[in-house]
């Protein structure tokens, strides 16, 4: 229950579709139920034209709803004739059923608006809530499973959930204005119908027990097959140059037949449901044929034969509530499992926060210091004691053997990681006192790889400034050597690139993405491997770029070509999370140390 009106919370304000959904819904089953009222003042008049009832007096008590239909019936059959009573009874019965339809489809209008709305804040606050996660997050999450939650679950909660609320409403009301009814027709033969409903609610309730962990676990399925398939399109390429394809279907068809053992399960769970209210009501309805026909034949006249048979026809719909209601019950599992899902991801909170009264800042104007800087990932420590300053308007290299701890210690400035001792600071302030947005403005990023999205070139340069204008991109473009080959594209600037930027090559991918730092002019820039995919020629290109883009701004580069890093003011050379030497290229090769033995072995040579 706590779940379903967590998930109901995000309908708010829910009172803007509760009050004319309520409203329509009461006008509809009011005039539903009379709808099938009428009937027995239609069986009245045709037996009145046979001249088989005496003259009726006025029911003198106000719950007779049947006497005093039955009474105007009888009076309409006197003062018009029997077929000017019959004309009159069919055209109420069609003004009420027109009624009751059209404030149905109102009713129905205002619930999916409900629904829709939900949706629409339930996807926008679990999508804020992941974008606004730490960077580590999503080292240690499978992608697929959190684009599940965001797309297929969140659809499940918006039709099972929402869709249960009109339900939960709707048929209870309607279920109660048949049963008030029948109460109203014979107590007695209500009370006997109603034995039997205990016995249908708990066989339901056996068929329907295990649905919720079911669906819960169809969901966890579903998010590894999402997984599978983005890694599938993501690296087809290598798929098929390691003759893996085989192995790629197997594992994605494996999962896909469990997802459908599952899926069966539920399905024939949820579909039983309703055959089996279905028979336990046409029971019912025979046993109380024989039990009223009974009433009707004893001449006791405790039921007239044209009452009886209103009765029926009320009592034949009251199955259709109580149907709802059971697959309502069925579904209602499949929604809770997604929505807790749902919940989850939007209750997981950032390890990344700033502390209480962070401010802003808003340039670098001394240094970046690293004192005493440890780090882990769990159990195991990456960073052992880091001193490390940055001055401003210097050039800091990283070097070292693969897995020192590079691109993590590089994973600290902008704070995408928090250290697990010591600190990280900007002119002298602890980057946690700091606002992590402010310290991400003043800094730029390259990454070995090019981070670009299915969009224009144009888009993607002004990726970090939405409102560039078009001098501002080229300029930014031609910095980054990357205005030419732009012109030879399809549509220059507003050429669509492909998913991740497949449509062009690894160096001109390369330099957009200089191109989106140079645009937006950071003081910092971050570096990480940015040239060691490229072949020559664009690796020239590319190094030309980055030297421009490096010009009076404060850089920390990693990277394994001694091209990139000779002329850094600073090297520091890093071995198993620890700093083994620093300082620059000529006084570190004096050193004979790590920093020459690399050199020796041509890891920075071109």
């Amino acid at each position: 229950m706590k779940t379903y009106l967590r998930l109901l919370s995000f309908a708010k304000p829910i009172e803007k579709y509760a009050i004319p959904y309520v409203l329509c819904t009461l006008i509809t089953v009011v005039f539903s139920t009379l709808n099938l009222a009428l009937l027995a003042p239609l069986l009245h008049t045709l037996f009145l034209a046979e001249g088989s009832e005496a003259i009726m007096a006025k029911p003198d008590q106000w719950h007779d709803v049947l006497g005093y239909f039955n009474y105007y019936a009888q009076q309409a059959n006197l003062q018009y004739g029997a077929y000017g009573a019959l004309k009159m009874v069919c055209i109420t019965i069609v003004v009420s059923v027109f009624v009751s339809n059209l404030f149905r489809y109102f009713s129905q209008r205002v619930m999916e608006n409900l629904r829709i709305h939900t949706l629409l804040n339930l996807r926008r606050t679990v999508f804020n809530n992941v974008m606004d996660l730490h960077v580590g997050y999503f080292s240690n999450h499978r992608k697929g499973d959190i684009i599940s939650k965001i797309a297929s679950d969140v659809q499940v909660v918006q039709f099972s959930v929402t869709g249960t609320l009109q339900v939960v409403f709707k048929e209870p009301l309607q279920l109660l204005a048949y049963l008030v009814m029948l109460f109203l027709i014979s107590v007695k033969l209500t009370l006997f119908a109603m034995l039997v409903i205990p016995v249908s609610a708990y066989i339901i309730s056996k068929i329907v027990k295990r649905l919720k962990s079911q669906a819960k676990e169809a969901q966890q399925v579903y998010g590894n097959m999402i997984t599978y398939l983005d890694e599938a399109l993501s690296g087809i390429k290598i798929i098929k140059a390691f003759n893996a394809t085989g192995f790629i279907k197997k594992r994605f068809h494996d999962e896909n037949v469990y997802f459908s053992k599952i899926s069966r399960r539920m399905v024939r769970r949820q579909q039983l449901g309703s055959p089996v209210s279905e028979l336990l009501g046409v029971i019912m309805v025979a046993v109380i044929l024989l039990y009223g026909g009974h009433l009707v034949l004893s001449d006791s006249g405790e039921l007239a034969a044209t009452d009886f048979i209103a009765y029926i026809a009320l009592f034949s719909q009251i199955m259709r509530p109580a149907k709802a209601l059971t697959d309502s019950f069925s579904n209602i599992h499949s929604g809770l499992a997604a929505g807790e899902r749902v919940l989850e991801l939007i209750d997981q909170r950032s390890a990344i926060q700033d502390r209480p009264g962070a401010r802003a800042i808003s340039d670098l104007s001394d240094s970046i210091r690293l004192e005493d800087v440890h780090f882990a990932y769990g159990d195991k420590e990456v960073l052992k004691g880091i001193d490390l300053t940055i001055p401003k308007g210097k050039t800091v290299a990283l070097v070292g053997p693969s897995g020192g701890g590079k691109s993590t210690l590089i994973d600290l400035i902008p704070r995408f990681l928090e250290v697990s001792k010591g600190q990280v600071l900007f002119d002298g302030v602890d980057v946690r006192d700091l606002q992590a947005d402010s310290i991400r403005q003043l800094i730029g990023v390259v990454n070995q790889e090019s981070i670009l999205f299915n969009d224009s070139i144009f888009n993607n340069i002004a990726f970090a400034n939405p409102h560039a204008s078009e001098e501002a991109v080229i300029a930014a473009a031609k910095i980054a050597n990357a205005h030419q080959f732009i012109l030879d594209t399809e549509n220059g600037y507003q050429t669509n690139i492909g998913d991740r930027g497949t449509k062009l090559s690894g160096g001109q991918r390369q330099r957009i993405c200089i191109a989106r730092a140079v645009l937006k002019n950071p003081p910092v820039l971050l570096l990480d491997e940015a040239t060691s995919a490229l072949d020559t020629e664009s690796e020239k290109l590319v190094q030309d770029a980055l030297f421009r883009l490096m010009e009076n701004r404060t850089t920390v580069v990693i990277a394994h070509r001694l091209s990139t890093i000779q002329n850094a003011d600073q090297i520091v050379v890093l071995e198993a999370g620890q700093i083994a030497e620093a300082g620059d290229h000529q006084q570190l090769l004096a050193k004979n140390g790590l920093y020459k033995r690399l050199i020796d072995m041509q890891q920075f040579s071109d």
